[in-house]
């Protein structure tokens, strides 16, 4: 038994190396060959390893929401393709503070109840001319939105119940501020100016990075009754609901939703006229929003996979006809059909795994750009890898084959005589 996996293997080096040489001796037409494979590959792959960097930037943002936490919007945060549903949800009413407080009152499986509302596009100032860029947003946020959004006081303080009942102008600044306008001070005691009005730093919120591009450090959060004075109390809310445990979620997300449809008087058999998500949820909603893009991909990309295939059998046969002399000689000194045949397959796989090789490297490299744009983890995604081996290794077989077959068939008396 050993002697004769000891043969095969010597039969399958001497068919690998002159597979090898083979394609040493053809260079331009091997190269030109493995490149239709290479774009094929790459395609996928690059694709594939976006996504995957674009989810693992979803899930890292919306980590902020905190352990067993779903919000509760007016909008989705995806825009659907479908005009009729982007119209009905812009013709939503917002959800209003007595409502997000309804949900505080009745949500006896919430742990927490966080509300919030957002003014954006705002600059801040200090006194003494510091400016930040004109895009930080501002956020009013009652003392629980602090837990459900995950968001842990830095230096300083959170501001107290009292403050918020009376609307005090006092602010908790998101890292990018500080770093933008406090560059040499600590910002705790300081006063800052955000359109006209004067609010005392009392705190900090530890950096959580970005999702999407986006910069979540780039905000300062004030009392929501203080951005009602400021801004107008007439404003959309959001509700953060963290349930009392992972057990509890659904049965808590259920109870939420039948709060908030009796409160805004959703008629039974209708659709909700909010839209509610968790961490789970979100990233469903991408891999469906994103369900077609990959599709088209990989039908485009098989479709040029085909055609490099189609291209190997074609050079292969210019290969074969080129070679019939050498064949010839093999088989006169004793050479075996398999023999031919192995030669000619693995030299098709060769140049088929190389062309993937290529294309799962720059494949890899070109979509984690993405990676480095969203400052977030670059990834291998090796399943996709794997994968893209093995579609070469058949690729390389099955449009390696008939060119072999060719090979091995011809006559060793005819093959010597071919010039």
């Amino acid at each position: 038994m050993g002697q004769v996996f000891e043969t095969i293997a010597h039969e399958f080096r001497e068919s690998l190396a002159m597979a090898l040489i083979a394609l040493r001796i053809n260079k331009l037409r091997s190269i030109l060959t493995l490149l239709g494979i290479a774009v094929g590959v790459f395609s996928i792959i690059a694709v594939m390893t976006a996504m995957g960097v674009l989810l693992n930037s979803i899930e890292s943002g919306l980590s902020q929401l905190g352990a067993n936490t779903f919000q509760i919007q007016r909008t989705s945060n995806f825009n659907t393709g479908n005009p009729q549903e982007r119209a009905k949800m812009r013709n939503r009413k917002n959800i209003k503070y007595a409502q997000g407080l309804l949900v505080k009152e009745r949500a006896t499986l919430a742990k927490a109840v966080g509300l919030e509302a957002w003014s954006g596009g705002k600059i801040v100032a200090t006194l003494t001319g510091q400016k930040s860029n004109p895009d930080v947003a501002i956020v009013g946020e009652d003392i629980e939105g602090f837990a459900t959004n995950n968001w842990d006081i830095g230096d300083g303080r959170l501001f107290t119940q009292s403050e918020l009942n009376s609307g005090r102008k006092v602010a908790i600044l998101g890292i990018q501020v500080v770093k933008k306008i406090f560059t040499k001070l600590d910002p705790i005691g300081q006063t800052i100016r955000i359109d006209g009005q004067e609010y005392e730093v009392i705190g900090t919120i530890e950096p959580k990075g970005g999702m999407l591009g986006g910069n979540q450090d780039n905000f300062v959060a004030i009392p929501l009754t203080t951005l009602f004075d400021v801004y107008g109390s007439n404003r959309d809310i959001h509700i953060m609901v963290q349930a009392s445990s992972r057990e509890t979620f659904d049965d808590c997300v259920e109870q939420v939703r039948g709060i908030l449809r009796s409160a805004r008087q959703v008629s039974p058999g209708v659709d909700d006229d909010f839209y509610l998500f968790s961490n789970d949820s979100m990233i469903e909603q991408f891999n469906d929003f994103t369900k077609y893009v990959r599709l088209g991909i990989m039908v485009i990309s098989a479709i040029a996979l085909i055609a490099a295939g189609v291209g190997i059998m074609n050079i292969m046969l210019v290969s074969v006809t080129e070679r019939t002399r050498e064949i010839g000689i093999r088989k006169a000194i004793g050479a075996k059909k398999n023999n031919i045949l192995s030669q000619f397959i693995l030299e098709a796989v060769v140049i088929s795994e190389l062309g993937g090789m290529i294309g799962i490297i720059i494949g890899i490299l070109v979509g984690n750009i993405l990676a480095i744009t969203l400052s977030v983890p670059a990834i291998i995604p090796w399943d996709w890898v794997a994968i893209g081996f093995l579609v070469c290794s058949l690729i390389g077989v099955v449009f390696g084959v008939y060119p072999a077959w060719k090979a091995s068939n011809l006559d060793p008396i005819e093959a010597l005589r071919y010039e």
